[in-house]
């Protein structure tokens, strides 16, 4: 049963904040909105028709892992129950959809042999999209890497840049006629850091920082060996992007000197592991490892030669990131800069991440500014303790809140000439959130996990009436090019 009732209080709630976010935003599908998933934190049917398994099925067994030993074996059912989650995306009115492939559901080992019906519930995903008018933005790799692979060396093998590019041509062979835009990675600087560093998710590695290294470095050589794939294959002309986390450091104040000084350590690689912004896309779009990075791990650091470097740096059509908080405030001293110790009362979500609206201001900055890419915000949204209410809604007001206040930095950045051309809601559906389980609800839709029931959310409708009013507005701004 899907919940879709409304009422005159809601709609209310939702319709308030609308005329500031919109006052200049651009319109039509010159700026998209959308939201997005990933296939193994919706999708269940772990060994359905076919699928293999991924390090994420490993990992979730063993003891401790997860918070209250959740896993992913049936998650929301998207898997059984697409036509009726493509149903409430037209609801919604969702301009865009980005989700992820898995892997092994397409290729179960990996590598080798393909498997049709995985294939096929793909096929039929697009197909649905676009008979609603909702634009598919597909993530090639979200962290569900074949458990095969990995016994095989996974990302430390030499050869899993060839795995994962014949993955690529694969996907865009099939669904390239349909499908325009693609990502390659989605938070390489997660599924890295806390999976082979950290230990903390699949699959479950501590890498020496050498070794780790290696192992980016791979992952950089995937991405460039898969969009010379995917362009070789491709039926028509597509967009390459790719998604990492951001991890953007917020100034004190708008004083220049403290403008700079966060600018300067978003972009600085001064901690061990590699959770940093420029390790990452410095190669990918700069062609060169940054210097801070190679300064601060010094021997640990890959010897690259410039035609790996050259591999790496394709052409990128456009910039994805996603963004929820600031890493910290950062000021100027005379001796330089420091962090500015966070209240002790400041404002969180569920997660423990604190809420910085204006992320979605200097973030997008400063990679329009250091990059020169279009960009779009990939994933943002909000972790709430959202339940149905005996009315038999779920009241949201802190969601709508959230990106009221988030959109509105948002709008500032597009204002000043930032390039953004979409926001992408994380998540659709409320989900299984990695190490955290079922705790944590990000969804514009509500999911009861025991029997499956779907049911919108305030926030639901207030996103759908602020992508419909967008639609209409006539208090736009400078109109972008689709990507």
């Amino acid at each position: 049963m899907v919940g879709v009732r409304s009422s005159a209080a809601t709609t209310k709630l939702f319709l308030e904040p609308l005329p500031r976010l919109l006052n200049k935003m651009p319109n039509e599908r010159s700026f998209t909105w959308g939201a997005a998933t990933s296939a193994y934190q919706i999708e269940g049917a772990y060994r359905a028709d076919g699928r293999g398994l991924s390090i994420w099925d490993a990992f979730v067994r063993q003891a401790g892992n997860i918070r209250g030993g959740d896993d992913g074996n049936v998650a929301c059912d998207h898997y059984g129950r697409l036509d009726e989650d493509l149903e409430l995306m037209g609801r919604i009115g969702l301009q865009g959809y980005r989700f992820s492939i898995s892997w092994p559901r397409v290729m179960p080992d990996g590598t080798g042999a393909v498997n049709g019906a995985g294939l096929d519930f793909y096929d039929r995903l697009v197909d649905g999209l676009l008979a609603r008018d909702i634009e598919p933005l597909v993530t090639l790799f979200h962290w569900d890497y074949p458990l095969a692979l990995a016994e095989r060396g996974g990302w430390g093998h030499s050869a899993s840049p060839a795995w994962f590019a014949a993955y690529a041509a694969l996907m865009v062979e099939r669904l390239g006629d349909r499908v325009r835009q693609w990502i390659t990675f989605n938070e390489p600087q997660v599924f890295m850091h806390e999976g082979h560093f950290a230990g903390i998710h699949a699959p479950g590695l501590r890498l020496s920082q050498r070794e780790l290294l290696r192992a980016c470095h791979h992952v950089l050589l995937a991405h460039g060996t898969a969009c010379q794939a995917m362009r070789a294959a491709a039926p028509r002309p597509l967009k390459i992007g790719w998604a990492p986390a951001g991890r953007t450091w917020l100034p004190a104040s708008e004083r220049t000197e403290d403008i700079e000084a966060a600018r300067e350590k978003t972009f600085s690689v001064e901690e061990a592991g590699v959770f940093n912004d420029a390790w990452w896309t410095d190669p990918v779009v700069l062609g060169r490892y940054p210097e801070s990075g190679l300064r601060f791990y010094g021997d640990a650091a890959p010897a690259v030669d410039a035609s790996e470097m050259a591999i790496i740096a394709q052409p990128l059509d456009f910039l994805a990131v996603n963004l929820y908080f600031g890493a910290g405030r950062v000021r100027a001293t005379e001796e330089g800069s420091e962090v500015v110790p966070a209240s002790t009362d400041a404002p969180s979500t569920l997660m423990g991440w604190p809420i910085t609206p204006d992320v979605l201001y200097w973030s997008p900055r400063w990679l329009h500014e250091r990059y020169g890419r279009p960009l779009l915000i990939s994933e943002c949204g909000i972790s709430l303790p959202d339940t149905v209410a005996a009315d038999g809604e779920v009241h949201d007001e802190a969601r709508i809140s959230f990106l009221s206040a988030y959109l509105e930095q948002l709008q500032r950045a597009q204002t000043e000439g930032v390039d953004v051309r979409g926001f992408y809601h994380w998540s659709l559906l409320d989900n299984f959130e990695w190490a955290e389980g079922f705790k944590q609800r990000f969804g514009l839709i509500h999911i009861d996990y025991t029997d499956g029931t779907r049911t919108l959310k305030d926030s639901a409708r207030w996103y759908s009436e602020l992508i419909e009013t967008s639609r209409h507005s006539s208090e736009v701004g400078r109109p972008l090019a689709p990507i």
